[in-house]
């Protein structure tokens, strides 16, 4: 007669150590992502909070005071998105490709400088550019001068049609170190025996990476593009810190996290509306959540297919 197999555990260990952390994300996270989709839902009139449904996105993509100021924000963060793709990203992968050459000397020295900008402030980041970048007091055209190239010197973050760029621009600066560090681990990731292989093919140098290792690192670049495209979508300090909470000049720099702080919060003369502000926060959530969908079901799924 067999014997019956023992009944599995329930193993409470898992539980213990899982449940502070799932509290602590839940009161942080999702409480107050829930309480935000609420409040998009209700308005306050004579001080009485009323059931509105989806009236105020009604407002905010219909009424043209409100859908101005949108679709303005929602276009400077598609840009502000495009700058940090065009150039962050393949700049993190020329670094990670050129110091995880072996033949390289200091190496770790390079990295621990390119990433140190990573760990600033926000608001040191935004403050030291604004002082660099002054056309008074920065030092930005004497730089430019002792190279002789101080006619391409320009106000650039008090001119409409440069100050957005300017402002990614120095984000890249500050955040390129993270795409480096995750491509140089899959770079150091990839076997050596597959580099030996192609090494015997006569595939070597610049070849190797183009037709080995970058097919082999893409998992890792998509990964890197949708966090560039989530955190994009979510930036506030440097715009902020550097322009204020009016993302001059003339809403130039104006992005969706800047035009929810001055609707939620209120701002000088304009008067805070917690509900259009959770109503501008809400479509940032979904704007954020179609991208994510996006990448993992139609980028990531095709790309499973390729892998060996």
């Amino acid at each position: 007669m067999s014997a019956r197999p023992k009944a599995r555990r329930f193993r409470w260990h898992i539980v213990v150590f899982l449940t502070p952390a799932v509290l602590v994300y839940t009161a942080i996270m999702i409480f107050p992502l829930f309480n935000t989709l609420r409040l998009a839902l209700f308005t306050e009139v004579d001080n009485v909070r009323v059931f509105v449904g989806l009236e105020n996105f009604r407002t905010l993509f219909g009424d043209p005071r409100w859908s101005e100021s949108f679709w303005n924000a929602l276009g400077n963060n598609f840009w502000f998105f495009f700058v940090h793709m065009l150039v962050q990203n393949p700049i993190g992968i020329l670094l990670a490709a050129i110091l995880s050459h072996p033949r390289l000397r200091f190496a770790s020295l390079y990295r621990s400088a390119i990433f140190v900008p990573t760990i600033l402030s926000f608001v040191i980041v935004g403050f030291a550019w604004k002082l660099i970048l002054s056309p008074i007091w920065g030092i930005a055209p004497g730089m430019l001068d002792a190279v002789g190239l101080k006619f391409l010197f320009a106000p650039w973050l008090g001119r409409e049609e440069y100050a957005l760029t300017t402002l990614a621009l120095v984000s890249v600066w500050q955040f390129v170190g993270i795409p480096m560090m995750l491509i140089y681990a899959a770079l150091l990731s990839i076997p050596g025996e597959i580099l030996e292989a192609g090494e015997i093919d006569g595939v070597t140098g610049s070849s190797a990476f183009w037709k080995i290792k970058l097919p082999l690192i893409l998992p890792s670049i998509g990964i890197i593009s949708i966090l560039t495209f989530v955190g994009n979508f979510n930036a506030f300090d440097l715009i902020y810190s550097a322009q204020g909470a009016l993302a001059g000049p003339d809403f130039s720099t104006d992005i969706l996290g800047t035009f929810m702080y001055r609707t939620f919060f209120g701002f000088q003369l304009q008067l805070g509306d917690r509900h259009m502000g959770s109503a501008i926060a809400t479509a940032m959530f979904v704007i954020i959540l179609i991208g994510v969908c996006l990448y993992l079901f139609g980028i990531q799924t095709r790309m499973r297919r390729y892998q060996f």
